[in-house]
């Protein structure tokens, strides 16, 4: 899927000629903290409701602004996922998306983005949850599957990141199950550590409790 795909059709834009005040108020009338700002169809810059608060003369057009520097922007043939991280670094409600000529081809807004990772990671279906924690040495997504697989399980997404204070990898995969309490044994024969299982209701204390007898176990 390319980022073209996300493209709301209700964002707003400004102009140079707009006031700082026209700006606020179509900001506060869409619950949106940015707005981009085009001139001749071309991307100039994306202007920040915090700049227009702190801007002395909100009552002059913007082209007489100072704060008209900043343009995070994604190309439209990239992946969501550039959108996402754009949106992150940046604290985005939007995310401007331009051609090759820096064109402004509309924008995506952060509720669009949430529905994209929703619906492609698979979590507005059925099943659970389990969190792994492991050496970066030690990772390996193929033997991870393939112990899934071995419990008749799915893996419908993963996620991987990176804790900054051990420098552990925390691997969180969505199955297609809720009854999770094999697979947890079954990850604890292979020596994986489960920080977190999310299954059915009330098996989740009971599924980490024998996990944790079975670790005892095998270190004894």
């Amino acid at each position: 899927m390319f980022i073209e795909r996300l493209i709301s059709p209700v964002v707003p834009t400004l102009l140079p000629t707009d006031t700082g005040s026209r700006a606020l108020s179509l900001m506060e009338a869409n619950n949106l903290a940015q707005l981009p700002l085009l001139t001749g169809g071309k991307y100039t810059a994306l202007v920040q409701e915090r700049a227009l608060l702190d801007w002395q003369t909100p009552e002059r057009p913007l082209s007489g602004a100072d704060f008209l520097q900043y343009r995070p922007a994604v190309f439209a043939f990239g992946h969501p996922f550039d959108a996402l991280r754009v949106a992150h670094i940046h604290n985005l409600d939007i995310v401007p998306v331009v051609d090759k000529t820096d064109n402004y081809l509309g924008a995506i807004t952060r509720d669009n983005l949430l529905r994209f990772v929703t619906e492609n990671a698979g979590l507005d279906n059925p099943g659970g949850i389990i969190v792994l924690e492991i050496a970066p040495h030690n990772y390996s997504l193929a033997e991870i599957a393939r112990i899934c697989e071995h419990e008749d399980v799915v893996v419908v997404s993963s996620q991987l990141y990176t804790e900054a204070e051990t420098g552990m990898l925390r691997v969180t995969l969505k199955t297609d199950r809720t009854d999770l309490g094999g697979l947890v044994d079954s990850f604890g024969r292979h020596g994986y550590r489960v920080c977190e299982v999310f299954g059915e209701q009330g098996a989740q204390e009971d599924m980490l409790g024998r996990y944790q007898l079975l670790m005892s176990y095998i270190n004894m």
